[in-house]
């Protein structure tokens, strides 16, 4: 049988081993939804047709990433400024 102090020990390496537990199954859903939606972007972009390789390659691809970010910044201003705004006033 465990004296006290080795079952204080146990009790906190079993604490601790259900703590772990717990961060790798947040851990593997978070890695989860990261590769899933890594698929859907994928999925869509063979859909359209479109070759980010070949896209890159070109001159001038290097400032893409900053356009495609400025266009959403916009489109997030707009939808927070404008469309929300409405969708409140008619109350949805």
């Amino acid at each position: 049988m465990a004296s006290g102090a080795e079952q204080e020990e146990l009790e906190a390496l079993a604490a601790r081993a259900a703590a772990l537990d717990e961060e790798n199954a947040r851990l593997a859903a978070r890695t989860n939804a990261a590769v899933a939606a890594a698929q859907e972007r994928g999925y869509w972009l063979e859909r359209w047709g479109v070759d980010l390789e070949a896209l890159m390659r070109r001159r001038g691809a290097d400032r893409l990433p900053a356009a495609v970010r400025g266009v959403r910044a916009a489109g997030v201003a707009v939808r927070s400024r404008v469309v929300d705004p409405a969708r409140a006033r008619l109350g949805r």
